[in-house]
């Protein structure tokens, strides 16, 4: 009889950071179609967006510190990764022709479509782990990928890979990461120089509006195709770089340790992230923006508190338990018996989780 594995033991404090990034993702979604019309939305926009989905990699880093490549992670990764991505991407492509009116939207694979470029980023990014790992200064590597990424405007579409290697070094400084890093951030002077940060971030956007394009923070474009000179694209990496690692710090320095109402939240963060966009979706093919008063300051709030309260509800156990076929399936037909947690380290923890 085979020894029964010890539960993982799961950290309250990053739970909690996984749910209030996932709300702060659907929130940021949300407020897409009211941008034309409130300079104020557009700066919180913003600074969102400099440090929500950075600290979301980071925190994927983190947790892919000890991916080697042995049977037992790789099956993680497919079942955790690969497979959601193949499902999403597929039934997003079928709801989107809908939507959008698109009916002939070709699927894809190798172009992800919506927000499903995160799970095939991350699916190279935690393969090439061990790469990562045995570099003697990986993140400057890292950073020089990614400033060569907004040089190249040739690169391609596939796999999204200007956001893959635009990206990659908040995956790269995850990795690099040890657990007193995090306990610096949550110390009370942190936390209160956290607070002057945000206020001078919302300043500074506020600011920069007409004067900034906001597709810097998506990563996704060359510095040529946001029409600005090839030779801004490395400084625009390295400024918006150290602006996202300092945003995501005053971030953490706020999330909780303890155990609170949301902790359990956390753990459903994949399944958040992954249904929300067919909300987002459907309230923009509903007319959900359509009336007038949801472009003044009522509607900015009413859509920021019902899209938390609907990410919220996405990241319940129940929810989780009803999509987990899709978004974390166990697979067992399609593995070997040795692709499991040998028999002779019960308590061994697999500590390469993604958002969930």
């Amino acid at each position: 009889m085979r020894p029964t594995a010890a539960p993982p033991v799961r950290d309250a404090f990053f739970d909690n950071a996984k749910y209030l990034a996932i709300v702060l993702v659907a929130v940021g979604h949300a407020w897409e179609p009211l941008r034309d019309d409130s300079r104020t939305v557009t700066a919180l926009y913003t600074v969102v967006y400099a440090f929500h989905m950075p600290a979301f990699i980071v925190i994927s880093g983190y947790f892919s510190r000890n991916f080697d490549g042995t049977p037992r992670r790789v099956r993680r990764l497919v079942t955790g990764i690969a497979v959601p991505y193949v499902l999403f991407e597929t039934a997003y492509t079928f709801f989107t022709r809908w939507t959008d009116g698109v009916p002939d939207r070709p699927v894809s694979l190798l172009d992800p479509l919506y927000l499903t470029w995160f799970l095939a980023s991350l699916f190279v990014w935690r393969l090439t782990t061990p790469l990562w790992r045995s570099l003697r200064r990986p993140l400057p590597v890292a950073l020089v990928v990614a400033m060569l990424a907004t040089m190249s405007p040739s690169i391609g579409e596939d796999l999204d890979l200007q956001r893959l290697l635009q990206f990659l070094p908040y995956f790269v400084l995850g990795l690099c990461l040890r657990p007193e890093h995090f306990q610096m951030v949550r110390r009370r002077r942190v936390r209160l120089l956290a607070l002057p940060v945000f206020a001078g971030a919302f300043a500074l956007a506020y600011f920069l509006v007409p004067r900034f394009t906001g597709a810097w923070l998506f990563h996704r474009a060359s510095a040529v195709e946001l029409g600005a000179p090839t030779w801004a694209g490395p400084l625009m990496t390295l400024a918006l770089f150290g602006v996202s690692v300092l945003l995501t710090a005053c971030f953490l320095a706020w999330v909780p340790g303890r155990t609170t109402w949301f902790t359990v939240l956390g753990a459903g963060t994949l399944s958040g992230y992954l249904l929300h966009g067919f909300v987002a979706q459907l309230a923009n093919h509903l007319g959900w923006y359509h009336p007038g008063w949801m472009h003044g300051p009522a509607g900015a709030v009413v859509t920021t508190l019902v899209a938390a309260s609907v990410v919220t509800v996405l990241c319940t156990p129940a929810v989780r338990r009803l999509v987990r076929f899709a978004v974390e399936p166990t697979m067992e037909w399609a593995f070997r018996r040795s692709a499991e947690r040998p028999a002779d380290q019960p308590g061994t923890r697999d500590r390469t989780p993604s958002l969930s």
